[in-house]
C-alpha cells in the first residue's frame, strides 16, 4: 500500500495513541492532534488550521480518524448542563468540526476514508451513561449520514463501536470506586466474551476500515465482545 497522510485526533493516549502507531508502522505519515498538545476539536478554527497545515505540508489528506472523546458518569438527573455541553462538544461537534475541515480536500481528490470512534453505548442501554450514550448515538447517526453524503465523492465513512475498553479512562474510573476489583470484574462479566477489549484491537479495526481495500461505508463495526447480539443462558 502506498504511503498515506493520516490525521488522528486524540492521539496522545489510549486508542488514539495506539492507532497513530499502527499507521506509522504501516509506513503512513501521521499527523497527531491532541488536547495535551494544545489542539481542541471543539474549536472549528483550530480544526481548519490543522487541515490547512496538513495540506500545505503534504499536499493531501487520505484518512481522518476522529478518536478524541470524553466520558461522563451519571443518569439524566445527575447530568448537568455543563456535562452535556462538554461531552457533546468533544464527541459530536469535534467529529463534525474535523470532518468539515478535511472533507473539501478529500472530495477534490475523489477519495478518502473517515473513521469515527463510536461505542456500543450507542446501541445498548448502559447504567449511568446517559450523556455519553446520547453523544455516541449522535456519532452513529452522523456516521451514516456522512457516508450517504460522501459516497458520490468516493469518500468512505465508517465508525467502530467497542465495548468496554481497557483504557486509561476506564482504569481511572474503576480505581475511583469503593471496590476496584469487584468493579473491574463486573465490567468483564457484562461482555459475553468475558474480558475488556484492548486498545490494540480497536486500532486494528480502525486501520481495517481506513484501508483502501476495504469495500465498506456507513458501517458500525462492532467490537463489543458480544454485548449487542449474544445472550448467555445458564
Amino acid at each position: 500500500m502506498a504511503q498515506r497522510v493520516v490525521v488522528v485526533t486524540g492521539s496522545a493516549g489510549g486508542i488514539g495513541a495506539v492507532t497513530a502507531d499502527r499507521f506509522r508502522d504501516n509506513g503512513d505519515v501521521v499527523i497527531g492532534l491532541d488536547l495535551v498538545d494544545g489542539f481542541d476539536v471543539t474549536d472549528p478554527t483550530a480544526c481548519v488550521a490543522a487541515a490547512d497545515g496538513a495540506l500545505r505540508d503534504h499536499g493531501r489528506i487520505d484518512v481522518l480518524c476522529n478518536i478524541a472523546g470524553v466520558g461522563a458518569v451519571g443518569d439524566v438527573i445527575d447530568a448537568t448542563q455543563a456535562d452535556w455541553e462538554r461531552v457533546f462538544g468533544v464527541n459530536v461537534f469535534g467529529v463534525a468540526n474535523m470532518s468539515r475541515a478535511v472533507l473539501p480536500a478529500m472530495r477534490l481528490a475523489g477519495h478518502g476514508a473517515i473513521v469515527n470512534a463510536c461505542s456500543v453505548a450507542a446501541s445498548v442501554g448502559l447504567v449511568e451513561r446517559a450523556v455519553y450514550s446520547a453523544s455516541k448515538g449522535a456519532v452513529l447517526s452522523l456516521t451514516k449520514a456522512m457516508a450517504a453524503d460522501e459516497v458520490r465523492y468516493g469518500v468512505r465513512v465508517n465508525c467502530v463501536s467497542p465495548g468496554t475498553v481497557r483504557s486509561p479512562w476506564v482504569e481511572r474510573l474503576v480505581a475511583s470506586t469503593p471496590d476496584p476489583e469487584r468493579s473491574m470484574e463486573a465490567l468483564r462479566r457484562r461482555q459475553p466474551l468475558g474480558r475488556l477489549v484492548a486498545c490494540e484491537e480497536v486500532a486494528d479495526a480502525i486501520c481495517y476500515l481506513a484501508a483502501e481495500s476495504t469495500f465498506t461505508t456507513g458501517a458500525d463495526f462492532l467490537l463489543d465482545g458480544g454485548i449487542t447480539n449474544v445472550r448467555l443462558v445458564d
